[in-house]
């Protein structure tokens, strides 16, 4: 494929830069460090317009999520509370939502929606350890490409934030593996290597789940 050969060249580019710039000096030196130079334009311009084609994507999946939620709702999201605490949600206002999604989960201990909801307002709230209790028991039982690519997605905002930048990068590639057509994985793998920029997690539950 086309993007095999581009990456087969820039890698042996690279390769090139490595084995040999270390000990280069003058005229050689210089056009290694043209070409480390292009490699990385090149690399910050094809993560550009990679991640502006997955949130197209992600676009073209939300709505199609929007008319399969329309023709299936959970018997939870009938609930007095889980109306609530989405309400909540959208508002940002976490500490109410997550009242309401504790009785969710109370009532239905099995809910993937609720639990996952449960655990993005834990994470909002800067409440580490419970956000990341609360996702993993949920992906323990998630079938859904795109949930595990959400759950996946938040795990590595929480290391992240723990200052464990490789171990959120994982988690980042994972979420992007489960579903590409989640943005937020590479913009947040972005940002851990540029370390820069806010992470991004839990924007659209609803279509989803």
């Amino acid at each position: 494929m086309m993007f095999q050969h581009m990456f087969a060249e820039m890698n042996e580019m690279l390769d090139e830069i490595s084995k040999f710039y270390p000990m280069a000096q003058g005229t050689q030196k210089q056009e290694l460090t043209h070409k480390w130079n292009l490699l990385k334009n090149m690399s910050d311009g094809i993560i550009e317009e990679w991640l502006s084609f997955e949130e197209k994507m992600g676009s073209v999946r939300e709505n199609w999520n929007e008319a399969d939620a329309s023709s299936y709702v959970l018997p939870e999201m009938k609930c007095d509370a889980y109306e609530k605490g989405e309400g909540y949600y959208k508002l940002l206002m976490f500490s109410k939502a997550l009242e309401q999604f504790k009785i969710v989960v109370q009532g239905y201990p099995d809910s993937l929606v609720g639990r996952t909801y449960l655990a993005m307002c834990h994470l909002h709230l800067q409440q580490l350890s419970e956000a990341a209790s609360h996702f993993t028991a949920v992906l323990e039982r998630a079938t859904s490409s795109r949930l595990r690519s959400i759950i996946y997605n938040a795990l590595g905002c929480i290391e992240a934030q723990r200052g464990k930048r490789l171990k959120a990068k994982e988690y980042f590639a994972l979420a992007h593996q489960s579903d590409p057509t989640l943005p937020e994985p590479l913009a947040n793998l972005q940002a851990c290597d540029h370390s820069s920029g806010k992470l991004k997690f839990g924007d659209e539950l609803s279509p989803l789940m």
